[in-house]
């Protein structure tokens, strides 16, 4: 099945062994095998949600040399499957899938330098080989109307889940994105910063929210594109929600949650909105955790939501210690979505 890695018996097992006598999700969800094709697998099977993992850091290398984030999936799926079973997550609705492996990828991106347009261009066409992966898989799981719950990796694989939702419902999604960063960049070829552009220039994004934007990340060009397209584009800024305290945070996510919530939408999440997150660009000031987890628990009850994509962390970034408490702390950003209302 190409790129994409299940889990072995001895790895499943391992994953879900503990300590305690005490039950654990890994004992409770479904496991997926690459050896039959997934959307057969899904079409039939009783669950709402489908986990897998991008262990990649090319987009975020292509766009400027920065690397990190290749070891979040591992921490985070082995830090979920190890959460008690509980009865305010319903675990026998999830599927865990495995992994994209780019490990090819990644040993061809340490052969370039970034400071040479032609390795950069080098770089960035391995980002779009990256997105048919991606868009193709995606697809298959919204196709099987089953939620895709997707750890990164960086910010440049939402194209590719933006493209295969759009595929798979035919028709063009809308996107609320929790980040510092616009990432609507310019046409230079895919990297980290371009994904919303280019989904929204070839038609699969309609209708775009970013929340809690950072004021410092917004240069004048990009201001005006935003002001050019307020009717499909909207967004308040980090600045104004909390440190002027214009907003207010429960009515920005109701304003949010309205403006794409008519039609089918993915929730994206870049860990650089949240302050002192170890991420590729990492925030000295921004939302709290708990704030992000209100806004995901909010948006988890939304009828028309298809799919979740968390990415930007960056645990290279930080001690061993501390690789396992961020892998826990996407692990609740999951156990949000999946929270009992």
């Amino acid at each position: 099945m190409g790129k994409l890695k299940s889990f072995s018996p001895s790895e499943i097992k391992m994953l879900s062994r503990s300590s305690s006598s005490e039950p654990r999700l890994g004992k409770q969800v479904k496991f997926l095998s690459n050896s039959i094709p997934i959307y057969d697998q899904l079409k039939s099977l009783d669950v709402d949600y489908v986990i897998f993992g991008i262990p990649e850091d090319i987009g975020s290398f292509a766009q400027n040399g920065k690397r990190g984030g290749v070891e979040t999936w591992a921490l985070t799926i082995r830090a979920f499957l190890k959460l008690p079973d509980n009865p305010f997550i319903d675990a026998n609705k999830v599927a865990v899938l495995g992994y994209l492996d780019f490990s090819k990828e990644e040993e061809k991106m340490l052969t370039l330098n970034i400071e040479k347009s032609a390795d950069r261009k080098k770089a960035r066409d391995l980002v779009s080989k990256i997105d048919a992966e991606v868009s193709k898989l995606v697809h298959d799981i919204v196709s099987a109307n089953k939620i895709p719950i997707v750890i990164g990796g960086g910010h440049n694989n939402a194209y590719g889940l933006i493209k295969g939702c759009s595929l798979a419902l035919n028709q063009s999604v809308n996107v609320i994105n929790l980040d510092a960063h616009a990432d609507f960049g310019i046409p230079e070829g895919r990297h980290n910063g371009n994904a919303f552009s280019y989904a929204f220039n070839e038609g699969f994004l309609q209708k775009y929210f970013i929340f809690g934007l950072h004021e410092n990340y917004i240069p004048k060009h990009l201001a005006a594109t935003l002001k050019k397209l307020s009717k499909r584009i909207k967004y308040n800024t980090f600045e104004d929600l909390s440190i002027r305290r214009k907003l207010k945070y429960g009515q920005e996510i109701d304003r949010a949650t309205s403006f794409v919530s008519d039609t089918a939408f993915g929730l994206e999440l870049d860990c650089d909105v949240m302050e002192h997150i170890p991420a590729v660009t990492l925030s000295p000031s921004g939302l709290s955790v708990n704030q992000v987890r209100r806004l995901i628990y909010r948006l988890s009850n939304e009828k028309n939501l298809r799919y979740f994509h968390i990415s930007g962390l960056a645990p290279e970034r930080t001690s061993k210690r501390k690789k396992k408490y961020y892998g826990k702390l996407v692990a609740y950003l999951i156990c949000d979505l999946l929270r009992d209302h």
